[in-house]
């Protein structure tokens, strides 16, 4: 066996790894019954649900009410307007919020913003803390399922996050949309029914008080929730999934946003399996737990769009080393490779992806994938590693 040929197998080897964790996570999800409510007992202790804000005047209106209303006797909403340059404040505590303000234009970034607002819950703890974004809605029962859960179980729990396109949008947010389902939908779910922990995803949070408190939530990481959830895991408290509490949000509808905010989760996803995923799946062998193990498979699923191009790269490569009379083997794992996602994607759509698009349109999606080869260029020439919020629409949806 030539170099070459050992590359391309090795390669090879951590291409067929995901793509077949993939595939597993979604035909467990698609054996799992439709009923996704929890039976955890009644929740029975406090809560406060921390709401970060930065310059979300707009809309944060709608998503207070949709907690407010949710809230029990006993319970809170703070909301964090964190370096605001308009009246998200003002619009917060005119809508029923408690209002604390953070003004530091040096270290920003959600984590900042939470790290100062459990700072100020310290002088009157709840059970649980919830953390929901300000551009997000509440489904009914979601607090209190996640709370329940989160006392049921005490370690973090995660609330089903979902993002869906404006009426009307054009096919690339549709299928966005989808990828979106596959991801923060059935991916966990399929894990959960495999017995793995889950992974932290920004929105819909609930941590016990202890647990959240001690976290190292201080951060400007692009993608701070997958950080956390990592963290975590390695200290005892991996994330369980709670797909009866549902969260949603809009894609935005001016391109040069949702460029931004693609750049943003994409590029934070792929520095962190870089750099945690290998520590997470050593802390799992040592421990000899297959939990953390999974958990550790799973967060080394790179975004749809990167692995089914590094795949594609791969077997061209692959391919044009086989023709001038190397190996076949790389090709051949790679050919497997785009066979299982493709089966686990068209698993996903059956189940819970015809509402979204079409068959035919469901066959564009190689197009979609390719359109976002921009993003992945920049990872190596402009990479974002900075924190930028997403431009809402004027709607602040």
């Amino acid at each position: 066996m030539t170099a070459l040929d050992a590359l391309l197998a090795l390669l090879a080897a951590l291409v067929i790894v995901p793509a077949a964790v993939l595939c597993l996570e979604i035909v467990a999800a698609s054996r799992r019954r439709r009923d996704d409510g929890e039976t955890n007992p009644p929740r029975t202790g406090s809560i406060a649900v921390l709401m970060p804000a930065h310059d979300e005047a707009a809309g944060i209106e709608r998503s207070i009410r949709a907690v407010l209303a949710q809230l029990r006797a006993g319970d809170r909403l703070l909301v964090v307007a964190d370096n605001c340059s308009d009246r998200t404040a003002e619009v917060a505590r005119a809508a029923g919020a408690q209002v604390v303000e953070r003004r530091d234009p040096a270290l920003r970034g959600k984590g900042y913003a939470l790290d100062f607002g459990v700072r100020a819950l310290e002088r009157d703890p709840p059970r649980t803390v919830l953390i929901v974004d300000a551009d997000c809605l509440l489904e009914p029962l979601a607090l209190d399922r996640l709370a329940a859960q989160c006392e049921a179980c005490a370690r973090p729990v995660q609330a089903q996050y979902l993002m869906r396109a404006p009426a009307g949008a054009a096919l690339n947010l549709r299928i966005a949309q989808f990828a979106w389902l596959v991801k923060n939908k059935l991916r966990p779910l399929g894990g959960a029914a495999l017995g793995w922990p889950c992974q932290l995803m920004g929105t819909g949070m609930a941590f016990p008080w202890d647990v959240i408190r001690r976290a190292p939530l201080a951060s400007g990481h692009l993608v701070e929730d997958l950080q956390l959830g990592v963290a975590l895991a390695l200290d005892g408290h991996a994330p369980a999934f709670c797909p009866g509490a549902l969260v949603t949000s809009v894609f935005p509808t001016d391109p040069a946003a949702v460029a931004s905010q693609r750049t943003r989760w994409e590029h934070g996803h792929l520095a962190v399996i870089a750099a945690l995923g290998p520590r997470l799946l050593g802390g799992a062998l040592r421990r000899r737990d297959a939990r953390l193990l999974g958990m550790a498979l799973d967060l080394m699923v790179p975004p749809l769009a990167a692995l089914v191009l590094g795949i594609v790269a791969l077997l061209v490569v692959a391919a044009a080393w086989r023709a001038i009379g190397g190996s076949g083997v790389a090709a051949a794992i790679a050919i497997v490779a785009l066979l299982l996602i493709g089966l686990g994607v068209m698993l996903a759509w059956a189940r819970d992806g015809r509402a979204i698009v079409t068959s035919g349109e469901l066959a564009r999606m190689p197009f979609y994938i390719a359109s976002k080869l921009p993003v992945y260029v920049r990872l190596f020439t402009r990479r974002q590693v900075e924190w930028v919020r997403t431009k809402r629409d004027d709607s602040g949806r």
